[in-house]
């Protein structure tokens, strides 16, 4: 009962808490594709019932408040996509190679949607997976394993890309390159396999390619530099192909242990980024190449090896300038005791807002949404994320404002005003960000925003009664937002009562 208690209590403080909301804060969920963890659902072939069903993910995903979605787009060296590279995925249509039934290209759906509801779209992609499990994935006569069979190498059940092959590397810089040219994505995305994660009293095959190409370094520092490499000539194509396109990473939650390395975080982990995997993120971030960390602190507070709270404040103070979105575990809801405390996704929410230099939150993953675990869909919508956030801005790579909105009004015949919203013809917007005062001055940098409308032709939202003197009176505000979510000078567009909604 004295549980219940303090937990009710505990829920209460952080909804108090956390009832003034940042205006720029990075919502984002995964949605994984290999072995059809979240889209589409195992056995699903149809194009028609895929399509529904990512829009009902991305329906539910906007009401909590999300701002983006990273989507898987290439698993295991396949596509969801059409690409002179690499075959069709077997997770899209049931056999590796086979197109879908009536040929529609998912990607560019997904990016459509996605961007018909104002949020991002980021790519995510897996670096050197090649073969998901060896004798049961479906592998094509076109994959890259048949093609090139010198390139690989199994370990575990599992065939990977060898990263010390610099044939390799070139490749999959093209593949990325490829997509990049094609598709409107806001940012590429990879994940935390760089070399597979260590499997106990097996080495990692690569012998041949360290005596190769090692020049005389050491094996582990050999490996480094070769992640090293992929991830600058990744960073650079990004920016030549696609200026303001993302270059973001998503690695495991601990960097290094303190007791080995004295800026390591305190903690016990049994294989980290730069020892296992040999990712050396933080070179990343003080080199400037990439744009965004989100380290997967799937932990709970209080975690004896990892806990959460300990590693927040760790990335905390190793961002060096970029930014950092922290990977939330929402599906390890219920499966341990204290993942059954329905405060443990709320209060770290709320840690990440009381830490500097952390500007958002990524959870995996979507399906977990699906049955509203401890009701945290709910807190999300109603509290969390009761109003939308903008996503903040890269300065390094664009902080040119756009044009303010131009505002035509039309008032129907029941006393409802339609405000459509346009900007000049020159410039790549986002949407608008609308905002209500109580007076006819606004600092927007210290406002909240009240509604986020997405843009497109003839893009509008709808006031009933905009000058009705029965409420409290209002002013309304509007600003556009580009596509790198730098922020135009605000226009005032009305002043009347807060019965405010978007026309759809």
């Amino acid at each position: 009962m004295k549980k219940s208690i303090l937990s009710t209590i505990l829920l209460v403080f952080l909804f108090l808490f956390s009832f003034s909301q940042p205006k720029y804060e990075f919502r984002a969920v995964w949605i994984a594709t290999v072995d059809n963890i979240d889209w589409p659902t195992k056995g699903n072939y149809n194009s028609t019932s895929q399509k529904a069903e990512f829009i009902r993910q991305l329906d539910m995903h906007k009401r909590n408040g999300m701002n983006a979605v990273i989507v898987q787009v290439r698993p295991a060296a396949d596509a969801f996509f059409p690409s002179r590279y690499e075959p069709w995925s077997e997770w899209l249509t049931g056999k590796q190679g086979k197109p879908p039934a009536d040929y529609y290209d998912p990607l560019q759906f997904m990016i459509e949607e996605t961007h018909k509801r104002g949020m991002e779209f980021h790519a995510w992609c897996n670096p050197y997976r090649a073969v998901f499990r060896l004798g049961y994935s479906s592998i094509s006569p076109t994959h890259i394993t048949r093609i090139h069979p010198d390139w690989f190498l199994n370990y575990g059940e599992t065939k990977y890309f060898d990263p010390g092959n610099k044939d390799v590397q070139q490749y999959v810089v093209s593949v990325i390159r490829d997509m990049l040219s094609r598709y409107d994505i806001d940012a590429l995305h990879f994940d935390d396999y760089f070399y597979p994660y260590r499997i106990p009293g097996r080495e990692f095959p690569d012998e041949a390619s360290f005596r190769k190409y090692g020049e005389g370094m050491n094996k582990e520092d050999w490996r480094r530099s070769n992640v090293d490499s992929i991830i600058l000539m990744l960073g650079r194509t990004i920016r030549e192909t696609k200026k303001y396109c993302r270059f973001g990473i998503s690695p495991f939650g601990i960097w290094r242990n303190l007791e080995r390395d004295p800026d390591g975080s305190n903690t016990h982990a049994g294989q980290t980024n730069y020892d296992d995997l040999y990712a050396d993120i933080l070179l990343w971030l003080r080199k400037g190449w990439i744009d965004y960390v989100a380290p997967q602190i799937y932990f709970e507070f209080g975690h004896r090896a990892a806990a959460y709270e300990v590693l927040l404040d760790w990335w905390s103070k190793h961002t060096y300038g970029r930014q950092c979105y922290i990977g939330l575990g929402i599906y390890k809801a219920g499966e341990s005791a204290p993942w059954r405390d329905r405060t443990q996704i709320p209060r770290q929410v709320a840690m990440i807002r009381q830490t500097a230099d952390i500007q958002g939150m990524i959870y995996f993953s979507s399906t977990s949404f699906n049955r509203n675990p401890y009701g945290w869909n709910d807190s999300l919508r109603e509290n969390y994320y009761r109003f939308p956030a903008l996503i903040p801005p890269m300065n390094w790579i664009d902080s040119v404002k756009p044009p303010a909105p131009v505002v035509r009004i039309e008032t129907g015949p029941d006393s409802t005003t339609f405000y459509f919203l346009s900007e000049s013809p020159d410039s790549l917007l986002k949407g608008f960000a609308i905002y209500q005062a109580d007076s006819s001055r606004l600092n927007p940098d210290s406002s909240t925003v009240s509604m986020f409308v997405p843009w497109q032709p003839g893009a509008k939202f709808v006031m009933k009664n905009p000058r009705g003197d029965k409420e409290k009176k209002a002013f309304y505000f509007a600003t556009a937002i580009s596509r790198t979510n730098n922020e135009s000078l605000a226009v005032m567009i009305v002043e009347g009562s807060p019965s405010v909604r978007r026309k759809d």
